[in-house]
């Protein structure tokens, strides 16, 4: 993205730049809390040139151009978190019914049971919402947008919270990196920040909702 116009959205100009153009260099691996096996690095560029021909769309039409590979993003986002907690959820079922407490599997007390029926709802619920934003955006439907920010805002708080209490259910066993579920929790956190952060999603959704009404959202 580069700026090409006047301030503002409307003035900027989306570029396919080669990783290797003259001018491109690139920073130290980051060291993340999660998403380790991403590198994670600044990308400079110094006095490179891009021909014409390597623009995308219009001139000054970048920043359309991002948003609508964002919808896209946040469903791929939502998704992963969909995925990390349904393993996560597996994982402490399969655990609860093995580890004994006090005489009896740690599954047969109500607060596990209770714990457990939350985790699935949440879970089966985001699930269901990113297929209906995933749904809309195939269909080109009008707030798809909408949809596809309250997937990723739910998705990913719901599979943190999975995740996170999935590794409550493993005690201290899940905080020891032996066991999966740490890394669990540490991948799924950024979730709540990529493709625009979850405060960002509700400033979408209710910027939407004032636009068309409540009842034009739902349809």
């Amino acid at each position: 993205m580069v700026r090409t116009g006047n301030c503002g959205s409307g003035g900027i100009t989306a570029l396919l730049v080669p990783a290797d153009s003259p001018g491109i260099s690139y920073g130290k691996n980051e060291k993340k809390m999660g998403w380790h096996a991403q590198p994670t690095r600044t990308v400079s560029f110094e006095n490179v040139r891009v021909p014409v021909r390597n623009r995308l769309g219009a001139e000054d039409q970048g920043f359309s151009i991002a948003m609508q590979g964002l919808d896209g993003g946040r469903i791929n986002i939502a998704t992963c978190s969909i995925g990390t907690a349904q393993r996560a959820l597996d994982e402490a079922t399969e655990y609860v019914q093995q580890r004994q407490q006090f005489g009896k599997a740690i599954v047969d007390f109500q607060a596990t049971q209770f714990a457990l029926a939350d985790m699935l709802t949440g879970l089966i619920a985001a699930r269901q919402m990113v297929r209906l934003a995933a749904s809309y955006l195939d269909q080109g439907h009008a707030q798809a947008t909408t949809y596809c920010a309250m997937a990723k805002r739910f998705a990913t708080d719901a599979g943190f919270d999975i995740c996170n209490q999935a590794l409550q259910l493993l005690g201290g066993y899940g905080y020891l990196q032996e066991y999966s579920m740490e890394r669990y929790v540490r991948d799924t956190r950024v979730h709540q920040i990529l493709e625009g952060t979850n405060q960002v999603m509700r400033v979408i959704i209710s910027r939407r909702m004032l636009m068309a009404g409540a009842l034009e959202v739902i349809q």
